[in-house]
């Protein structure tokens, strides 16, 4: 290893907590940019992404995963998506943990529980403090943390506004030791644009239809080509019952539409070229407890 390899530093970062505490949205603003979607609704993470940040010397690898919850044996995917987080956190350098104001709930403490199990540094993030009225609550909340957690790092931050995230990076790269880099230095996830083209059309079904819809819905992605200066993808939307896929489809296609023209237009900015999105509707029925079906759509360990 030479002098210069040895000045490298180079680490994995977990970032955990129960479902809609702000995981991803704390991602997307450490890094400067969207690469994990988004919504109010619980579980719309569903499987551990990789964000890449390297600035200098460092690289941070970020591992956004999925919340994990209670309900662990309720489907198929709910087990997925907690082995995905469990899986996180044992092999990562420092666990960022997000909790959601000054709120704990039993979900809280199952995600508490893993973490402990891991023996892996810990650095507690309260997230939306933007939105507690009362700051002598937060104030006591943080005393309630540091008794039960002696050993963790806390720092009230809101990932929605960036506030104090400079303070939770520098926390963060006390943890970080020396390595050589796994990824180049332009790369900023792991995954495919295919995949997240998927992930673009699903934000979408579950900003607009969240409390219609449940999370009986998958987006499988057909066709993904270039000709000329157009990328061409046809994605393929995957539902449970026949009920659901006649909301997605909506009045006279009305809402179908929507989704396609709100998808369309983040692709073209992810991509930097024209798209040409097709979107169809299937009902595949039980496919979210069905483990074989997961593994088709790219659930897999």
């Amino acid at each position: 290893m030479t002098d210069t390899e040895k000045q490298l530093r180079c680490g994995y970062v977990a970032i955990v907590g129960r479902p809609n505490v702000g995981k991803s949205t704390l991602l997307n603003h450490l890094l400067g940019q969207k690469i994990s979607i988004t919504s109010r609704k619980p579980q719309t993470t569903r499987q551990n992404t990789l964000g890449i940040k390297t600035e200098g010397d460092v690289q941070l690898i970020f591992v956004d995963t999925p919340g994990l919850h209670t309900n662990q044996d309720k489907k198929a995917i709910n087990r997925f998506m907690n082995r995905a987080a469990e899986s996180a956190i044992r092999d990562v350098d420092v666990v960022v943990f997000v909790v959601d104001r000054t709120v704990w709930t039993e979900a809280d403490d199952r995600v508490a529980s893993e973490v402990a199990k891991s023996g892996v540094p810990v650095i507690i993030a309260i997230n939306k403090t933007d939105r507690i009225e009362h700051k002598a609550a937060l104030f006591s909340h943080l005393q309630t943390l540091a008794e039960r957690f002696p050993e963790a790092t806390l720092i009230p931050v809101s990932a929605l506004h960036g506030q104090h995230l400079a303070e939770l990076e520098k926390a963060i790269l006390t943890h970080i030791p020396e390595g050589t880099h796994y990824f180049p230095e332009d790369q900023i996830t792991d995954r495919t644009q295919r995949y997240l083209v998927a992930e673009i059309v699903r934000e979408k079904i579950t900003r607009q239809l969240g409390a219609e819809l449940p999370y009986e819905a998958a987006v499988e992605i057909e066709e993904f080509k270039y000709q000329g200066k157009v990328c061409h993808i046809s994605a393929l939307i995957l539902v449970e019952r026949d009920g659901q896929k006649k909301i997605i489809i909506g009045e006279k296609g009305d809402r179908l539409k929507k989704i396609g023209q709100q998808a369309r237009m983040d692709m073209e900015r992810m991509l930097e070229s024209k798209v040409m999105l097709n979107l169809w509707v299937k009902v595949r029925r039980g496919w979210s407890d069905d483990e074989r079906a997961l593994r088709s759509l790219g659930y897999d360990e």
